[in-house]
């Protein structure tokens, strides 16, 4: 038995193995093995992100208040006057079925119609305000993210069942724009 800094240390204890001169149990070889694998993993983790493309969202003024909304449909309508559009949110159409841009069918028609009401109802009273500015879409209106006393918009619709995740990134659709005809 040796002396360490705490009393009698066996041979074999980490403090035996450093003599006891830094006062700090040396770690064992498992232990090491870990720390080298956790090291690895999160190396491997920053390697992979560097090769992520990073989507470009301009934050909104410092808080830009909505004055006056109107929908259109679900996701979409005019704040204080300007065109806008929900970020990466589909909402059914409400337009005649068959015509350029409405409803595919009968029941999308109609859900558009009460994904309408429910965004009205919703924004009736309450803060709105820009969360978030994507900039323009291809139509010229803003693409933006609302908030209704610091909830998001887009979320709560969804959560509702009335407006589904429809994502873009620079402008162009990542995946099918959702059926609501089925």
């Amino acid at each position: 038995m040796a002396l360490g800094p705490t009393g009698p240390v066996a041979p074999g204890h980490a403090a035996f193995m450093d003599g006891g001169a830094s006062g700090l149990p040396r770690p064992d070889r498992t232990s090491t093995l870990k720390t080298l694998h956790l090291a690895a993993t999160c190396l491997l983790g920053v390697i992979m992100l560097q090769g992520c493309e990073a989507v470009p969202v301009r934050p909104a003024a410092p808080v830009e208040t909505v004055h006056e909304l109107y929908w259109s449909d679900g996701d979409s309508g005019r704040i204080d006057g300007t065109r806008f559009r929900l970020a990466d949110i589909d909402a059914p159409e409400t337009g005649a079925v068959g015509s350029r841009s409405g409803a595919r069918c009968e029941d999308e028609r109609q859900l558009g119609q009460a994904a309408k009401t429910y965004m009205i109802a919703l924004t009736r009273n309450g803060a709105i305000t820009v969360s978030g500015d994507h900039g323009t879409d291809r139509y010229g209106r803003r693409v933006l993210q609302l908030s209704l006393d610091g909830r998001d918009l887009a979320r709560t619709g969804t959560t509702a069942g009335h407006l589904r995740p429809w994502p873009h990134r620079n402008g162009r659709a990542q995946t099918q724009k959702p059926d609501w005809c089925d």
